[in-house]
């Protein structure tokens, strides 16, 4: 992959700009519920973590697809075959992270698709959370998110 997301909750204001124009882009309509990012809110860490697709090396979504509609593009991105997919929704159910979607209204599973090369989320996050790096200048982003959570919640949360 050519780039990837890198997300740092200290600098997330919480201001869920990255939802709305996630869902823009794809829907033309400002719904968080339909954006592809979803900023969880820890108000008892004081902290906020956007979290969207990590492009798992190995994605359990492309695993469970039972008509082989998820797979990897040219550019590395975990992406859906619309003229495959069943919508049976295996691949909500198995995303660790929970980071894949359905829409009743669009009768379709969604996740992030990086916008092409050119993710939103990033370009109007004013609070320079959410970066979009060459995966060798960037630090383990996994490793990142885990510790992050373990600092949130405890050691319980590593396992």
């Amino acid at each position: 992959m050519s780039k990837l997301l890198v997300v740092n909750p200290d600098k997330c204001a919480n201001c869920r700009t990255c939802e709305l124009m996630c869902s823009f882009e794809k829907t033309k309509t400002f719904n968080p519920r339909l954006s592809a990012v979803t900023v969880i809110n820890y108000a008892a860490a004081f902290t906020s973590v956007p979290v969207m697709c990590m492009q798992c090396d190995e994605a359990c979504c492309e695993k469970v697809c039972p008509v082989g509609a998820i797979s990897r593009d040219e550019l590395g991105v975990v992406d859906i075959n619309r003229d495959k997919c069943i919508v049976c929704k295996m691949c909500v159910s198995v995303c660790p992270l929970g980071n894949m979607s359905y829409s009743p209204a669009g009768k379709k599973v969604f996740k992030c698709d990086l916008c092409g090369g050119d993710p939103k989320c990033v370009k109007f996050c004013s609070a320079g959370a959410i970066q979009f790096v060459d995966p060798t200048e960037s630090p383990d982003r996994k490793k990142a998110v885990a510790e992050k959570f373990k600092e949130v919640f405890g050691e319980e949360a590593a396992t």
